[in-house]
This record gives structure tokens, sequence and C-alpha cells, in this order.
């Protein structure tokens, strides 16, 4: 760490500068990320397996000039360096690069000591990007401060010691991602980074979750259900978990009743909380949910204050329905280069006489029921989770629309089996013009990452519509579901 941290400000890394990482889950990942910040630079995850303009647009749009990685990167890397950026260095991966290339060998010479570097609370740590509604992904600053007050929150609250053994199951640019590379080595614990093979195989994931013992697993329902349905699991010895959390959608609980009586002896969290604050509520299971119960997302948790608001910014009654706004020291800067965003997503309040305070805007519709708990009742806009991974819908419009045969596009959510949610569309076609369902999906996967792709693509001659001209989102997904 000390080295890469060196090597950077060799490279003339300044405090604040953005660094890339462009790497599967390795050992490498962690090193990156605790020299990047040594260095006083802000870490910035990318997606390896994202199509090359997306990435080349991040690389702009935050300015990185050195990007760290592995041999194991290099066709990707090749795609990125296809047109010109504005990268100077590429940290982890020699070879024939239009910019410096240096390998990790030679970042091994580098001095071991750590760099005489002064960093502040409100200093960047690092910068996470989500899809975005105008169609551009948006950047989430995070500091020193929200991620140390992360860590500290959430080794607290799951009471991690230096005998548990996390699996880090998320990519890094997932935000659930922090907990193992924060929450962990702050409470001395072991984080067993899951190799990408076994994330694709629920057999051999849990094979590795039986190997490693690990004590605490963190990851988006799906991962669970893939493990419930084709894990193996009553062939593992998995007595060693003792805590189980689960965060980014809604868990169907048909499935988490039967995964808490696979796993009796642990306990089991619904952690809620988008990327712009890290986790902000919590709901620790006392028993397995009912079928069809809809699990709470919980209490707020230490260092956080709530606001449940209508239309109108006026704080509603308990079981009546608003908006969760979150005011926590685990809470973004704001979004990069983006301060109109910034001052859109926050909402001021005077806390005591002449000081406001900012509340941040979650898009999610709650209630606070009888029993004081926070229920989901759904997004507030156009954004879902699927999969665990945040979309913009409109984000995927922008993209189709972008084709040269495509007049109108409607992206909307479905329902799946499991009871998370998948994405669909509908496009109707330029006059004279014409493709087919196979060529936009390609076209889409060279803008798209793979989990904002549609399942399906419908072609349609018009859409229903309400009486202001819109589209009937709702209509529309009942029409193109019976075809």
């Amino acid at each position: 760490m000390n080295q890469l941290a060196n090597l950077l400000l060799q490279s003339g890394v300044q405090r604040g500068d953005r660094v890339g990482v462009f790497l599967n889950r390795s050992l490498e990942t962690a090193i990156a990320i605790y020299g990047i910040m040594q260095a006083g630079a802000a870490y910035v995850p990318l997606d390896s397996s994202a199509p090359a303009p997306r990435t080349r647009f991040l690389l702009q749009d935050c300015g990185i000039k050195h990007l760290v990685t592995n041999p194991s990167q290099r066709r990707g890397l090749q795609q990125i360096l296809s047109e010109k950026t504005n990268l100077r260095s590429v940290i982890g991966l020699k070879g024939e690069w239009p910019v410096e290339s240096i390998s990790w060998e030679e970042v091994e010479q580098m001095k071991s000591h750590a760099p005489p570097v002064r960093i502040l609370e409100n200093d960047l740590a690092y910068l996470m990007y989500t899809s975005g509604s105008t169609g551009a992904p948006k950047g989430i600053m995070h500091t020193h401060r929200s991620g140390l007050a992360y860590a500290k929150l959430s080794a607290g609250l799951y009471g991690l010691t230096p005998d548990d053994r996390i699996g880090n199951h998320a990519p890094l640019y997932f935000d659930i991602s922090t907990f193992g590379y924060f929450s962990a080595p702050l409470a001395g614990a072991t984080t067993v980074i899951v190799p990408d093979a076994h994330t694709k195989m629920p057999a051999s994931l849990t094979q590795l979750m039986e190997k490693e013992r690990l004590s605490i697993w963190y990851s988006v329902p799906l991962a669970l259900v893939q493990m419930l349905q084709r894990g193996l699991l009553e062939k593992r010895d998995l007595t060693s978990l003792r805590w189980v959390l689960y965060g980014g959608e809604p868990f169907p609980s048909k499935h988490l009743r039967k995964l808490m009586q696979q796993w009796p002896q642990a306990r089991f969290s619904n952690v809620y909380g988008p990327a712009e604050v890290n986790q902000c509520t919590f709901y620790h299971f006392p028993k397995p949910p009912e079928e069809g119960e809809a699990p709470p997302l919980g209490q707020v948790w230490d260092n956080t204050e709530m606001l449940v608001l209508d239309e109108k910014n006026e704080e509603v009654a308990s079981g009546q329905t608003g908006e969760l706004l979150i005011r926590t020291a685990t809470m973004m800067r704001g979004y990069w280069n983006n301060p109109k965003l910034t001052q859109n997503s926050l909402f001021k309040k005077e806390t005591v006489p002449g000081m406001e305070e900012a509340f941040y805007r979650t898009g999610d519709l709650v209630k606070i029921g009888d029993d004081g708990l926070l229920y989901f009742l759904g997004r507030k806009d156009r954004q879902i989770k699927t999969r665990g991974y945040r979309v913009e819908l409109d984000e995927v419009a922008n993209a189709l629309l972008s084709h040269e045969a495509i007049a109108e596009a409607a992206v909307f959510p479905v329902g799946n089996k499991d009871g998370g949610r998948l994405i669909e569309a509908a496009v109707i076609l330029k006059n004279g013009m014409d493709t087919d369902g196979e060529a936009l999906r390609k076209y889409l996967a060279d803008r798209l990452p793979s989990y904002a792709l549609p399942q399906k693509i419908y072609f349609r001659n018009g859409f229903p519509r309400g009486s202001t001209g819109k589209i009937d989102y709702h209509q529309l997904a009942q029409i193109v579901s019976k075809l």
C-alpha cells in the first residue's frame, strides 16, 4: 500500500485527485483502495465488464489521469485505450500502451514508508458512479468523514470482532463493498474477497463459504436466493455463519423464510440506504417472516435523523405516505461536478435558530407503521433497483433513443418469479427504418452495464397515454405482458 501511494505521489498525484481502479475482485483491489487514499487521492471504481465508451466517459468526467489495474484486464484496457483519453499512466500492467505503464513488480520496489500526506476528514476519499436520469452516470462523492462514520457505525451495529470472517461478494463499484474494505479492517476482522468465478456458480460459492468458515455474509437478495435454489446447502456446513445481511432491493419473504430456517443459528438483517448515505436504517428479524409479509426497512441507526415529507415538504403523520429524507454523518458531500443536482437532492431545514442542516432526499416513499418502524412503499421517480443495482429507467430509454431507427422508447420494470424486478422496453420505429430485438440488444450492450439491459424489447405502433400525453407505463406493461 505504501509503495503504491509513494508511486502515485512521484507520478504527480495531488490531494483530491481521482485515480481509477479497473480491477476484478482480487488482492490488488484492496492494495489499490488503501494506497490511493494514503496518497491523499480518491479512488474511483470502474466496472471492468462495462462497455468501453461508458468507462471512457467516467475517465473524462472526473478527470482520471492514473489507472490501477492488473494483467487479467488487458483486453478491457485495450478497448478503453483504442480511443484517446486523458490517462497519463497505467499501473499494474506493463505493455505497449499509448501512456506510461508500470508493472506491479516496479510498484513493489518503491519506498515502503508511509507517505507524509496530511488528510483531513472532509477530503474526498472515493467517488462512485450510479445511473443518471439524464442519460449520463452521476458521481457520488464520499469523504473520509462519511466513510469512517459508516465503518464505525456498521462495525458497532453488527458487533464485528477480530474473530469474524466476512465474505466480500460485492464488486468494488457497488457501494456495499465498503463494508468489507472499511468496516472489517476497523474491527480487525478478516475480509475474504470472493473471486469472480465463484459468484457465477452458487454451489461453488457456498463451497467457498464453508471452506473459509465465513461468519458474516452481506449481499443483495438475488445471491442468497440463488444459494437457496442451487447452492447445495444441504451438503454444506455453514454453522460458522452468525449474521446474514442483505440490502439493495426487497427480499421475497417466501425465500427469506426458507433461508432463515436453513440457517437457524444466524441472525438476519434487512439493510437499507442509498449510495448517497451508505446505510441509514436496519431491521433485525426476530423470527422468519410469514409468506407474503413485507419486512420493514426498520429504524434509523445512530447519529442519524430522518424526515418523512409530503409534496409540500411538510411532515406526514404516522401511517401516511411520504418521501424519506436522511441526515447522517455517513452522507455524501454531493455529486461530482453537478452542483444543480446536488442542490436539488438536498433539503435544508433549520435545526437550531440560525443554522440549517442538509437532508438527502432518497426519492423512496415510506410510511411509519404502528410499531414505529419504516416501511418501503415504492419509488417517487423512475429509478428502480434490479438485481441489487440502481438503474434510472430513463437512462436506458435515452440509450435506445440514440439508435438511428428508434422514434420513441419506453422502459418499465416487471416482476420476476423470485419477487425481484427486471427491465423491459418497447420502441416505435421511425418511418422507413428497420431493426430487430437482437440488433438493439447488441447496440445497448455497448452503452449500458449488463444489469441495465432490457430482458425483452417489444416493437409497437404506438403507446398508451394519459390525458396529458405522457406514456402510461403501467398500461403498456400490461399490454405487452399478454403478447
